[in-house]
């Protein structure tokens, strides 16, 4: 796995699948993912003739977390330097949940690195409006600054894949967000709660694709429309069978999607 050196303290790990490939598309994880969690894209974007950056985000994964407080604009940084690192001058980006706040983030700050951008069950103010919702990150909150890893990692998997038969998932989420820097989670938390750039939402003049998993009850589908009518000419599509992990839950239709837009000759 490619490693980017930003200072001593920090070094992002990041995988290149398929180098040879073009256009490239960067890859942005959850909160408490890993780059791990795109492993279903990666056979069908390559097969398509993407290059694919998946990075692990600053605390997460293999990269490192230097200690301090945590911005999402910081995050979005961090993806300008991998880009000029692998010698990207513009790319799409696909986030889901965290990794759509950074996406959001890095199209407004810089907008000519950023061609076509695709937002997966993410929001651009992260403030529920149902009292369930509230106490699920109360207690995700809870629990990171109490209790340890462990136990945020059961809380997190079981919300995200609650059915019987998604027992492995559970299990492969819990070992990825495991391997968070616990300092770092917290820190990302923060980072999340305090972002907003609703304000700046109709400066986006690309072509923005907003995936909502219909069953996500993390991020609201209700708060995913209006992300999408803020955004100039934004097109959205809803995954019936889907909840938070969209690209997981429902991988191919994720990825015909994702291809679909990504190679339509309307953009």
């Amino acid at each position: 796995m490619p490693e980017l050196r930003l200072s001593p303290r920090l070094r992002i790990h990041f995988e290149d699948f398929h180098p040879q490939g073009y256009p490239p598309v960067l890859f942005l994880h959850g909160l408490g993912a890993t780059a791990e969690s795109w492993s279903l894209q990666v056979p069908s974007f390559s097969s398509a003739g993407f290059r694919l950056l998946v990075p692990d985000i600053r605390a997460f994964g293999r990269s490192t977390y230097p200690g301090g407080s945590m911005l999402v604009a910081e995050l979005a940084r961090d993806m300008v330097s991998l880009l000029q690192f692998a010698c990207v001058d513009r790319a799409h980006v696909v986030g889901i949940s965290m990794g759509g706040a950074i996406a959001l983030q890095l199209a407004l700050d810089y907008p000519h690195l950023v061609h076509m951008l695709v937002l997966v069950n993410t929001f651009s103010h992260l403030r529920p409006q149902k009292a369930s919702v509230w106490a699920y990150f109360a207690l995700r909150f809870i629990l990171i600054h109490t209790t340890g890893m462990a136990f945020q990692a059961k809380a997190v998997a079981k919300r995200v894949f609650p059915r019987p038969d998604q027992a492995e998932l559970r299990r492969l989420l819990c070992n990825q967000i495991l391997q968070a820097d616990p300092a770092g989670y917290r820190a990302a938390m923060r980072a999340l709660a305090r972002f907003d750039v609703r304000e700046r939402l109709a400066q986006l003049s690309l072509p923005v694709l907003v995936i909502t998993g219909e069953r996500d009850t993390t991020v609201p589908p209700a708060s995913q429309r209006d992300l999408a009518n803020r955004i100039p000419n934004a097109r959205q599509i809803v995954i019936s069978q889907a909840g938070h992990a969209a690209s997981v839950d429902c991988p191919e239709e994720f990825n015909r999607s994702v291809i679909h837009f990504l190679t339509d000759d309307l953009n």
